[in-house]
């Protein structure tokens, strides 16, 4: 919410010969100290975002050592290099289509439909930490599921189903909440 200063309200308030000058100078100054909050606010408000979408990403740390926990030995390093190229393809496909689809508006309602590959980005609304922090929610819904389907799947079935995930399942029911 920003704070307005009122010239014409304060000089009559103040009274006097120089309460026009006071007037001006004050809210001046009020105005150079509500920017300053409002910078301030905006720092702070992306470095808790940021924070926050590291720890949503070192969860996929957890779902590595879960998944190659719950598989035979030989195949421990094939699990770490899905989890891994997960995030990674995650990463892209739902930097080209998953945060339109989320958050592109205007929306027809089902699906977003603008900002594809962050066309239009960064703007007021939505900025790069912004777009971390969703990215970091929807590798982690992709890495949930790496467990359960760890030695059922073929390497490259996974990817495409991870993909998909990333890029069409969770941003679509994101855009519906």
């Amino acid at each position: 919410m920003a704070l307005t200063c009122s010239r014409s309200e304060l000089a009559q308030f103040l009274g006097g010969p120089n309460s026009t000058a006071a007037a001006d100078y004050i809210c001046s100054q009020f105005t150079t100290v509500n920017d300053k909050f409002t910078d301030t606010a905006y720092a702070v408000d992306s470095t808790y975002l940021l924070f926050s979408a590291y720890l949503v990403f070192s969860m996929q740390l957890g779902f590595a050592m879960l998944c190659a926990g719950s598989v035979r030995a030989k195949n421990t390093m094939n699990i770490m290099l899905t989890n891994v190229l997960d995030a990674a393809t995650g990463g892209i496909f739902y930097y080209l289509f998953g945060f339109a689809f989320a958050f592109g508006s205007p929306s027809n309602g089902f699906i977003g439909r603008h900002n594809f590959a962050l066309k239009s980005i960064p703007s007021s609304l939505f900025d790069y930490s912004n777009f971390l922090y969703q990215w970091a929610f929807a590798i982690a819904a992709a890495g949930i599921t790496s467990g359960s389907i760890a030695e059922r799947t073929q390497f490259v079935a996974y990817l495409v189903y991870s993909s998909f995930l990333t890029g069409f399942v969770y941003p679509v029911v994101s855009h519906w909440f």
